[in-house]
């Protein structure tokens, strides 16, 4: 069985985050989602999340295109989350290049034996979801 696992916040799912779900499947059986700590959210976008990291878990289960979701790392960079799923592959966003570069090297360094994916976008100019959360963000708090 070839597990691929994928990181994301998953704030407000949307057809690109189902596009990139289902991409990923296509490079394995079991697909394993890693939801961002909110901590990491605040840290990398400068603003809480929507949702809090739990239920954007349950979000992820509740899309029906992973079989597993868990939250990521407490500690950024670790990858601790790899280490516990040991996946055969990680698939990643078109516009995680940083992250991507980021994986390369800690697989490098720990001799790992994952296929790393860049996933294609679908319609980014729509689906996007810094687009799609500012306008959640401003719906809220009307």
């Amino acid at each position: 069985m070839k597990t691929v696992l994928v990181f994301g916040a998953f704030d407000v799912i949307h057809p690109g985050h189902i596009s990139f779900l289902t991409q990923a499947r296509e490079h394995g059986d079991r697909l394993v989602a890693a939801v961002a700590r909110d901590s990491y959210i605040i840290e990398q976008k400068g603003r809480m999340p929507i949702h809090d990291e739990e239920r954007r878990r349950l979000g992820e289960l509740a899309t029906g295109l992973v079989d597993e979701a868990l939250l990521g790392d407490s500690v950024p960079g670790t990858y601790s989350v790899v280490a516990t799923v040991k996946p055969d592959a990680i698939c990643v966003g078109y516009d995680q290049e940083l992250f991507r570069q980021n994986l390369l090297s800690w697989i490098a360094e720990s001799g790992a034996r994952i296929e790393l994916f860049t996933l294609k976008p679908h319609q980014p100019e729509r689906f996007k979801s810094s687009k799609l959360n500012a306008h959640a963000y401003r719906r809220l708090n009307r």
